[in-house]
């Protein structure tokens, strides 16, 4: 075994800046070749606190602009219009990819299709909450109104 210091975020093992034991084949033949880590030395754990510093630096600004983000989406609807037939079914479904297009347009925001959390595709029409998860740490309700498009 051997410590080893992490330069990037490595599933199941840690995050950028940890010093974390690994056995020397891992550290050899995967960690190093892809330049995920280095030998942990007296000098280079300084150098890994540092890290340690500018990630959670990082991450508390993501957290900041997260929390601006979650705060002016929580309060608006978001409205989709949808084609349906004379008996207000849906032709097809409202999907996450049409969420995340949706809130762009009328929010501004661009948040990516997967921080919405669905379980399946809305087929309904009216009012829906789906959960948003934009940062580890910020998850927030956004109010999807499917209405029928009148076009």
């Amino acid at each position: 075994m051997m410590q080893v210091i992490l330069k990037a975020d490595v599933d199941g093992l840690g995050t950028r800046g940890d010093v974390v034991n690994v056995a020397d084949g891992y550290f050899r033949n995967y960690l190093l070749p892809r330049g995920l880590g280095y030998k942990a030395t007296k000098g280079a754990e300084a150098e890994a606190e540092a890290m340690r510093r500018a990630s959670a630096a990082k991450n508390e600004a993501n957290r900041a602009e997260a929390d601006k983000v979650a705060a002016s989406i929580v309060p608006q609807v978001i409205t989709i219009s949808a084609k349906t037939d004379d008996a207000g079914t849906l032709f097809g479904s409202v999907s996450a990819q049409d969420l995340a297009a949706a809130v762009e347009e009328q929010t501004g925001h661009v948040i990516d299709r997967k921080a919405f959390q669905m379980d399946a595709a809305i087929k309904t029409l009216g009012q829906h909450m789906v959960m948003t998860n934009i940062h580890s740490q910020v998850q927030f309700p956004t109010t999807v109104e499917v209405v029928a498009d009148e076009g």
